[in-house]
């Protein structure tokens, strides 16, 4: 063994320490690894940066930005809607739809990007349902992995085995070769975390791990705002002297204190609420959602013919959350608005916006809300449209974003471009599952493509990304490569064989198993198998057997990545959304790990004979 594999040695034994112990960020765990290597010159500065510009970190956090695309347009709340119908709020039921849903869509695209596209809809069920994150994420991510056993484009090592088996001038595997085994994987796997998997998962994570801070609801708002009884609806009539003026020109604000929110207008047999502009124009038929107080609304009811109030049922508090957007700002020092009251600042000609309410020093203010001036330190609940809440939070020296509804979560500001996220999905779907591009260029075609049309802006796509596992990745690519230069892989591989290769066919299978399931927890599946295929059919030609056991126990074991944050890209993606920690994936990754090594070896001896 030479100095340069044992200097290798000790930076993955101290990276593994470290990453065990939790007292550093995985991410400058990963950072420290890489300048160890430089300083060690074990790696020169352009090897030991290369994973920041591999094709995988890039792959990652295009798949992010699809991710996001797909929550902006609401489509991933309605996949939500149909696995809360389907499962309920049971925890268990979630699980297995989760876990099923993903395996099966890892059987023909990146299992990295199922996991990646699934990640804002688990979190949204988790939210919905009131279980932690932290219950979800990982079980999911263990079905993405196991999915790339299903088919032979589930995983990249799949495609490496069988071509290792055309360069011997043998028959490769068929495209479902690895189902049966890897679907009994499957199967057994989700019956051991739903047994076994509630007492290894954390079960709360408290606020500072897995958990969402917690934020106050509409009604919350409303409660502290002190407008509970301030929501109204009225109907235009055909007479109304309302219909055909602009909110502007009606200033049913100046003259009676009523503010009008949003308007509920029939479209194709449909109701559609939109929020009001300046601009907005009244027609019959119209339905205004209005804030103010009872004897306001009597006053403009009196005063104007053709308005009819309408009932204030919950559901519809519900759509101003949903629909016209809510949410509560605080002036800072800075801020222009300071010293001039709402009329004189012009809020709603200039943002698109109605403030609803003004906290100050903690208490509501009921009166003269349009004539008050504002202070610093005077807290606004405003409601619009989502687009305007939005560039209120860019005016960082005017306005601060203190709370959005929880509501907001279930929000899609760009709803009517779900059939181009879905045509985008779809399209990128089909290019990886067909080979059309590689992987990367289908995941960057698809993020573009997503803004492009308007699914997620630039500025979201940049804050979807979760930087966090996209350094954490691209810090331990650069190990494979240090193992590979050196020769430390394949002086273990090497020696492993030759110690195991007389003990007969299963030990061998057995020894290959451990070796590449171990070697994964550390470095790409993909170069492990590269590694380890060959050494396999050269054992299986001096043993005079068939390679064809040995190459999928190969293949299955690197699909195994479950014992470590960065074994695979789908541990690494949930560990900020889930807030894991490293012994959380071994608790529950050994255990699985060791049941799919005893499933291969009983299983595949009996459908792929020595």
């Amino acid at each position: 063994m030479t100095g340069e594999m044992l200097i290798v040695f000790a930076v993955l034994l101290v990276t593994v320490i470290l990453f065990a112990s939790d007292k550093l960020r995985m991410d400058i765990i990963a950072v420290m690894a890489i300048l160890a290597l430089m300083v060690t010159g074990s790696l020169s500065p352009a090897e030991a940066l290369a994973g920041f510009g591999d094709p995988l970190v890039i792959l990652i956090a295009g798949l992010f930005v699809v991710g996001e695309g797909l929550f902006r347009t609401g489509i991933a709340f309605t996949v939500g809607n149909w696995l809360i119908r389907v499962a309920g709020s049971s925890e268990l039921r979630l699980l297995v739809m989760l876990m099923l849903v993903v395996a099966v869509l890892s059987a023909f695209m990146s299992n990295t990007g199922a996991v990646a596209i699934f990640i804002p809809i688990a979190l949204n069920l988790a939210a919905r349902a009131n279980i932690p994150p932290v219950r979800l994420l990982l079980p999911m991510a263990y079905a993405g992995s196991i999915g790339g056993m299903l088919t032979l484009i589930g995983s990249p090592p799949n495609l490496v085995v069988s071509t290792e088996l055309t360069r011997a001038g043998l028959d490769p595997f068929n495209f479902f070769s690895f189902l049966p085994i890897g679907l009994l994987i499957l199967i057994t796997s989700i019956i051991f975390i739903l047994l076994i998997g509630p007492r290894l998962l954390p079960r709360d994570t408290g606020d500072e791990k897995g958990k969402a801070p917690d934020r106050m609801s509409l009604s919350d708002l409303v409660q502290v705002y002190d407008l509970n009884d301030r929501f109204h609806r009225v109907r235009l009539e055909p007479n109304s002297p309302l219909v055909g003026s602009t909110v502007a020109k009606a200033r049913l604000r100046s003259q009676f204190g009523v503010t009008v929110l949003g308007i509920e207008r029939s479209r194709d047999g449909k109701a559609v609420v939109k929020p009001v502009l300046h601009q907005s124009e009244y027609q019959a038929g119209d339905i205004l959602f209005m804030v103010g107080s009872e004897a306001e609304v009597e006053q403009l009811l009196d005063s104007m013919k053709g308005l009819v109030c309408l009932s204030v049922e919950s559901s519809r508090r519900d759509i101003i959350a949903r629909e016209l957007g809510l949410a509560e700002v605080l002036l800072p020092p800075r801020s222009e608005l300071n010293g001039h009251t709402i009329r004189e600042a012009r809020f709603r000609e200039d943002h698109g916006l109605s403030v609803l309410g003004i906290l100050r020093k903690g208490e509501p203010m009921r009166e003269g809300l349009l004539d008050s001036c504002l202070e610093f330190g005077d807290t606004l609940l405003v409601a619009g449209g989502w687009r305007q809440v939005d560039l209120l939070q860019r005016e960082a020296n005017n306005f601060m974003v203190l709370t959005l509804p929880q509501e907001m979560d279930e929000v899609a500001p760009y709803r009517e471009r779900a059939p181009w996220a879905l045509g985008i999905v779809g399209a990128m779907l089909g290019l990886m599952t067909f080979d059309v591009l590689p992987a990367v260029v289908a995941v960057l075609l698809a993020g573009v493509a997503m803004v492009l049309a308007r699914c997620v802006t630039m500025e979201e796509s940049y804050k979807a990304i979760n930087w966090q596992s996209v350094v954490l990745i691209a810090g331990m690519l650069p190990m494979a490569t240090a193992l590979d230069k050196t020769g430390a892989l394949d002086l273990i591989v090497t020696n492993l064989v030759a110690g195991l290769g007389d003990k007969g066919p299963t030990v061998l299978m057995a020894g290959l198993f451990l070796l590449t399931a171990v070697f994964s927890q550390f470095i790409s599946n993909t170069a492990t198998a590269v590694l380890v295929a060959p050494i396999a059919v050269g054992a299986a030609s001096s043993l005079d057997i068939s390679p064809y056991p040995l190459l999928m126990a190969v293949a299955l074991a690197a699909s195994t990545a479950f014992s470590t944050p960065m074994a695979s890209p789908v541990n690494t993606l949930v560990i900020g959304p889930g807030g894991y920690r490293f012994m959380d994936f071994v608790k529950l990754g050994v255990p699985l790990q060791l049941l799919a090594m005893v499933i291969s070896l009983i299983c595949v001896p009996l459908l792929f004979p020595f």
